[in-house]
């Protein structure tokens, strides 16, 4: 891995085609299988925006566990993908049961990203603590998903190597206990890295991805047209892709974050700079995957 500079290295084409991803092989299962956990009757899209990012980044297959009362409507949404409903619970959230449904899973998977469209914290941390039991390769958490880290950071020391979290400003201030304003914001995802063991990545106006042993990049792309609703889904579903087909974490981490600034930035330049929607987000990852060359 290409070491970093002090204060960040910038995210450029040029530095990434230095840091190449793994090749995609023609066979969908060489290419890796990326399973998405989460969603809620109250928001079932977010796994949808995710396990499409997944596939435009590169995985072979996309597997999905959301909730039974949405199962259907999904799966007819999105053909490519394997959906299973699993249990849900009064408010709607997929329930901490559908662990059961993910342990069937995640033998064949090569990435599993828990979080997306889930709507309260502590059924959420209940979820994630039944599911990461059952994963033993890499493991993406976002969204509210990061409520299991929130009350003790060691808890992902076990996926030292193997796990991505991806918060947004609020949740990194959440997860750090304090207030994190945006020009500080590179000091708290390598505080948050070296606690947690995992790879971070959080972006404002800047995106900063960091890892354990004090690397630090930033990202500079996309404009406030990706301050909107699911727009985290589908950077974290493009981590997830990336890490399907091998990339490892901070690499997934890298690439990611910059694909997603690149495609919010191809969309501005075609809408303006807001009013462009997540949905349309996923549909550019493989033009900004060719842009860099790969």
């Amino acid at each position: 891995m290409p070491r970093t500079e002090p204060g960040g290295t910038v995210l450029t084409p040029s530095y990434l085609r230095e840091w190449p991803l793994p090749e995609v092989q023609g066979n969908k299962e060489a290419r890796g299988r990326a399973v998405v956990v989460g969603g809620s009757v109250g928001n079932p899209g977010a796994v949808l925006l995710s396990a499409e990012a997944a596939l435009r980044a590169g995985a072979g297959k996309a597997q999905v566990v959301a909730p039974d009362p949405v199962a259907i409507p999904l799966a007819i949404a999105m053909p490519e993908a394997l959906v299973q409903g699993g249990p849900v619970t009064a408010a709607g959230n997929l329930a901490a049961a559908a662990s059961e449904r993910v342990a069937g899973l995640c033998p064949d998977a090569e990435a599993v990203l828990v979080g997306p469209g889930l709507l309260d914290p502590d059924e959420a941390a209940e979820l994630v603590a039944a599911c990461v039991p059952h994963v033993d390769t890499t493991l993406v958490l976002d969204a509210l998903a990061l409520a299991w880290v929130t009350p003790d950071h060691a808890r992902l020391q076990a996926f030292a190597g193997r796990c991505v979290v991806s918060p947004n400003l609020a949740e990194l201030g959440i997860l750090l206990g304090e207030e994190v304003e945006e020009d500080a914001q590179a000091d708290a995802v390598l505080r948050l890295a070296r606690s947690t063991g995992a790879v971070v990545t959080s972006g404002g106006t800047t995106t900063w991805i960091a890892t354990p042993d004090g690397d630090l990049w930033r990202g500079e792309g996309g404009g406030p047209g990706l301050g909107v609703s699911g727009s985290g889904d589908v950077k974290a579903g493009i981590i997830l892709g990336l890490c399907a087909r091998g990339a490892d974490p901070a690499q997934a981490a890298v690439w990611g974050s910059y694909l997603h600034g690149s495609i919010g930035g191809r969309l501005a330049s075609e809408y303006g700079p807001y009013g462009f929607l997540s949905r349309e987000l996923p549909g550019e990852i493989p033009q900004a995957l060719l842009e860099v060359g790969r």
